[in-house]
Order: C-alpha cells, then structure tokens, then sequence
C-alpha cells in the first residue's frame, strides 16, 4: 500500500513566496492545497496546486478568513498550514488552540510573536543581546515629539507594529514613513496619534542585508544571507531586486543570539541596514518573507526543510547549521521592480534629503529585465502558468486602480 502523501495548505498564494513554497513542496510529491482570497491567483495556476480555497478577506473578515483554514483543514486531512502574511498569521495565531489535534500551524509562539511583531520589544531584545540599533524614542504623539533634541534630519517614524489585529475585528496595517524637518515630523505624528506608537530613530544609511534562518528550539538549522539592490518604495522598504551573498559571521551571530533567545522554531529574517557603522538591526521578521523563491533559486530549499520540521520532526543529529548555497543569484519581482523604475524614471523622489537612486539606474533596471542570468520569482520551467499569467494580472491590476481613482 503506497505511503500517504503529507498534505500542506499554503495561504497568500498569489504571492511569489507562497508559490515557491508551493513548487518546493509539490516537486517532492506532497500533495499541495493553494488558499487564496481571489480566486485569480496565481498560485492556482500551478501545476503543483492539488486543490484550491478562497477563503473572506483577511484583513477585513479574520475570523471568517480562520474558519474557512479550519474547515478545509478538517475536509482535506491537512497535516500543516503556512500562513504567509500577517493579515492570515495574527488571527490564525490568536485562534491556534482551535487546531490542536487537527494539523500543525507553522507560527511561532504567542510570546515570540509578540516580541517580534512589536518593534520596541525587539529593540530592547536587541538592547540586551548586544546587537546594535539605530538610536530610538518612542513617542504617541506629535508633542512628544516634537520636545525630543533632534539634530540631525532626516529620522524615521516606525510604527510599533506593521499590523495590529484589533478586537478580532480587522487587521489594521502601519507603514513606515520619513520626516525632514519639525513641520513634518509633526504632520505625520499626527496620523498615528492614537492609532499606533511610534518608534523615532535615527536615519542609518547603507545597504539593506537579510540573514534568514530555519530553526528549532533556538538552534539554527539552515542559514542563507541577501542583500537588496531594489526597494520600493525607493527610499527605502521590500526588496524588488536582490541578489544572494556569503554569510557575514558578524550578522549571522547576531541574528542566531536574536533567535536563540527566543527559542524559536520556523523560519525567521533578521533584517539589518550595513554602513559606515557596521550593521545594525532594523528587525526581524518572523514570518515567510518576500525573496523567499531567491533563496531556494539559490540552492537553499527553506519550505522543504520548513515543512519537514512541522510534520517529520528536528534532525535527530547536530551537524551544524546548513550554510551551503550559491552566491550572486539574482531575482526579481517583477512586478514590484516595474513600479520601482516608474518611480525613479517620473522623479518620484518627495525624499528631501534619503539618498535615491538615479535615472540611469533605472535604465540600467530596464534592460536587466531581459536578462537572462537572472531570475523572475514567478517563472520556472516545469511549472511555467503562474509567471506567463504574471503580466496580464500586472495590467489588469493597474487598470483596475486607474478604474478606482476615476
């Protein structure tokens, strides 16, 4: 009688991450469930898509979003679900207790996730592992800080956290944003009084790295390092183009004492900002992030190993952390990237004094799109459906927001 085949429920799945995950997985004959909120996605269109789900909106109906994982879990003989974006992560998290003895959540603890979710609580974790931050204040309102002695412009304003879940009502989402001068550190302070605190940091140029990390129980199993060479939005934010890089040990010491702390167990990026000071964190990350397919481009397969963790169980020896990968592999998103040479092409600056890149970088950005050496997180060969349907979704997708506007 044939072994049955683990089953895994993906969420987000019109996301390159969750696609990876969902190629990583099927190509290794596990039977795949791609969940959505539109039924366009483009995870449907995968050949390693078993089954698909539209569950309601996260942000706007979390609770119907986690009854709709619960049902198929129950349905389909779910062994685990990975969440791949906040909006599904906090109210699945909120709601675990529901799945127990059902299947495995791939979700950290309540308390790890509450440190790293909450960005003062990561810089205080930070503050006493000797892992070095931008210099910050935290304040509620526009008062408080407008008295701080800032001398040097720009600073940036971080909400506390990038969504809070709110009553079990909605997930309500923050953006990190900038201010140059008091008029507008004020202006802006305003649209988070009472919302959300702010963190008030020091402005650290340089370039922006991720450490990422498989681990269990604090012990890192797997290790893989990028850095960005494309944000959006361009003054700073998610990668649109990246590229892999060695291990830097002073990083990857950081990032494992940071986890190592927690106890964690699962994937985790640890983000930093590299300049003239050495790096300094800017967070973590505790759930899948963006440049995932970059990693497993790379040789890293971080949802095979992630997967295996929650349904086979750790290792049963200690070999050391995996840190074998290739270095210089370069992908994009697509997508992400069109709007990041729109936006140096038109001038959209409005950065006062944020370094930003120049017209002929996005030229050069434009001509790297047909570059064969590197990588589109969509496209893959043996599933080719969700990357040729990438463009049209682009073009409906700006239709549909002019259509918006007007």
């Amino acid at each position: 009688m044939p072994e049955k085949r683990p089953t895994v429920l993906v969420t987000d799945a019109n996301r390159g991450s969750a696609i990876a995950i969902i190629r990583s997985l099927g190509r290794r004959g596990w039977r795949v469930i791609a969940a959505d909120d539109s039924p366009r996605s483009l995870g449907f269109r995968s050949r390693y898509t078993a089954r698909r789900l539209v569950y309601p909106p996260a942000e706007q109906a979390p609770r119907e979003t986690v009854a709709a994982l619960k049902a198929a879990a129950q349905a389909e003989s779910v062994d685990l679900i990975i969440p791949v974006t906040d909006a599904v992560l906090l109210p699945l998290s909120e709601a675990r207790t529901e799945f127990d003895g059902l299947c495995a959540l791939a979700i950290p603890t309540l308390e790890q996730l509450e440190i790293v979710s909450n960005k003062l609580k990561t810089i205080e974790l930070a503050q006493e592992l000797g892992v070095p931050v931008p210099l910050t204040h935290v304040v509620e309102t526009a008062a408080e800080a407008l008295a701080l002695p800032i001398e040097d412009w720009p600073v940036v304003l971080k909400p506390q956290a990038s969504r809070l879940y709110r009553d079990q009502a909605a997930v309500e989402r923050f953006e990190v944003t900038y201010a140059h001068n008091r008029d507008e550190l004020a202006r802006k302070m305003a649209e988070f009084e009472g919302r959300c605190a702010v963190l008030l940091q020091s402005y650290y140029p340089g370039e922006g790295h991720g450490v990422e990390l498989l681990m269990h129980e604090g012990r890192p199993l797997a290790a893989f390092q990028h850095k960005r060479l494309h944000e959006v939005p361009i003054t700073g934010g998610a990668s649109s183009f990246r590229q892999s890089v060695a291990l830097d040990r002073t990083l990857y010491e950081h990032s494992v004492r940071l986890l190592g702390a927690l106890k964690w167990t699962g994937l985790a990026m640890v983000e930093f900002k590299v300049g003239a000071q050495g790096g300094k964190l800017m967070e973590i990350n505790g759930r899948i992030w963006g440049s995932l397919p970059l990693a497993v481009f790379s040789g890293m397969d971080f949802p095979a190993r992630l997967a295996s963790l929650y349904v086979d169980g750790p290792p049963t020896t200690d070999n050391g952390p995996d840190t074998r990968y290739k270095v210089g592999v370069k992908a994009r998103n697509v997508e992400r990237d069109l709007v990041w040479i729109a936006s140096v092409l038109l001038g959209r600056r409005r950065s006062g004094s944020l370094p930003v890149p120049g017209r002929r970088e996005a030229l050069v950005g434009m001509l790297g799109l047909l570059n064969p050496l590197t990588r589109s997180d969509l496209l893959a060969w043996d599933d080719p459906l969700p990357g040729l349907a990438e463009l049209p979704a682009i073009v409906q997708k700006q239709i549909r927001k002019r259509t918006d506007r007007n």
